[in-house]
């Protein structure tokens, strides 16, 4: 893609301000988020990136409100995350936000058809409509062929469209992905951490800069 290109003009979705992440393991603290502050916007297509222990993966449960922040503000369309129940979290989870993790999360007993399904069985979609929207998403991401294979009969690189489709299939207002380089690459926006800090934050994804950065110690 074009790394010179604009970021989405669209409402603010996310704005999270200060967060931190403490976790007491014995007698010793680990500060894995020391006081992040980010804005997303609607439509924005945005990779974490880091090495291991920089708090990407503390970030993206933040983000999506799988975890509660030690410290700071996040507001979710206006709204601050700390004072909404159980089904309105759910419902950010399911419909706002697609998610692609390092390992997929895949169901290895079920089909690429019934992983992408997963999603919209959440949000109370009936059987049938759930099924052609998750076949054509399936076709998009270039897999037709493979709906009703099981994760341990595609490639790595199909069980990682799997979990894109999956991701897209509830026309997310956000798409968030860590870890995967190949799937990052494609970001329109791209989000270094380091030692808990947001190190970085810059238009698109630049090899030269951000596979360096990812893997110096």
């Amino acid at each position: 893609m074009n790394h010179n290109s604009t970021r989405p003009v669209g409402p603010l979705v996310i704005d999270i301000e200060n967060i931190t992440k403490d976790y007491v393991m014995g007698e010793e603290t680990v500060r894995a988020l020391r006081g992040v502050s980010l804005q997303i916007h609607r439509n924005e297509y945005i990779a974490i990136m880091g090495p291991s222990g920089s708090g990407k993966s503390t970030l993206m449960n933040m983000l999506g409100c799988l975890d509660t922040p030690t410290s700071g503000r996040y507001e979710f369309n206006g709204r601050n995350v700390a004072e909404m129940d159980d089904d309105e979290l759910a419902a950010i989870r399911n419909r706002e936000i697609g998610f692609v993790f390092q390992t997929f999360n895949l169901l290895p007993r079920s089909t690429s058809l019934r992983n992408v399904e997963l999603p919209l069985i959440y949000a109370g979609i009936d059987p049938e409509t759930r099924k052609e929207i998750a076949a054509r998403v399936l076709e998009e991401v270039g897999l037709g062929d493979r709906m009703n294979h099981k994760p341990n009969e595609l490639s790595g690189g199909q069980r990682q469209r799997v979990a894109v489709a999956r991701a897209l299939v509830n026309n997310p207002s956000i798409i968030l992905v860590t870890h995967e380089r190949d799937i990052a690459a494609h970001a329109r926006r791209t989000v270094h951490l380091r030692d808990g800090l947001v190190e970085t934050d810059h238009p698109g994804f630049i090899p030269e800069v951000d596979l360096v950065a990812l893997d110096r110690p």
